[in-house]
């Protein structure tokens, strides 16, 4: 099975104040270690929201918005599922493909982290179009994704002070 990583980076940052995905951390962007963090875990590696891969249908849909972009290139591109990641997430836990087998499935502490069949697509547009809940988790009931619990909790930056925390580590 080919594997697309997604870097979800399309979110307007409004209660981190700039944009989180520029924001710096020991010398990198926030993009570069999460892109760095996903990347060992899947075949390919794509942003979504920035240009290169947009969210579908259109920007402002939350994660969803980034998962049916990162699904609809994947489709197109003859991968089977993608792996996502917040834009935030510096650091992944190290049997993350492992804690995610067999897809779909998502880890209970961060949903948006998370192991996608490409075959879900179309539950995801139909979701996106009626703009019900709009939750991951409400993405993940639909398709029968499964939570899976994890000792690793992964960083969430909202402001600087979050920022601040994790320079700390």
């Amino acid at each position: 099975m080919r594997t697309l990583g997604a870097v979800l980076a399309g979110g307007r940052s409004s209660r981190f104040g700039s944009d989180k995905a520029l924001a710096m951390l020991g010398g990198r962007t926030l993009l570069d270690h999460a892109s760095a963090a996903l990347r060992p875990y899947c075949d390919a590696l794509v942003v979504v929201g920035r240009g290169e891969i947009a969210d579908w249908p259109r920007a402002d849909m939350g994660p969803l918005g980034g998962i049916a972009g990162a699904l609809l290139h994947a489709a197109d591109a003859g991968f089977d599922r993608v792996l996502t990641a917040p834009v935030d997430c510096v650091r992944l836990p190290g049997d993350l493909r492992g804690l995610l087998e067999p897809a779909p499935a998502f880890l209970e502490t961060q949903p948006v982290i998370g192991l996608w069949p490409v075959a879900a697509l179309g539950d995801l547009q139909a979701m996106l179009e009626d703009a019900g809940d709009l939750a991951v988790k409400a993405f993940a009931r639909r398709i029968g994704a499964r939570g899976v619990a994890s000792d690793f909790v992964p960083p969430n930056v909202n402001s600087a002070a979050d920022l601040d925390r994790l320079t700390g580590l």
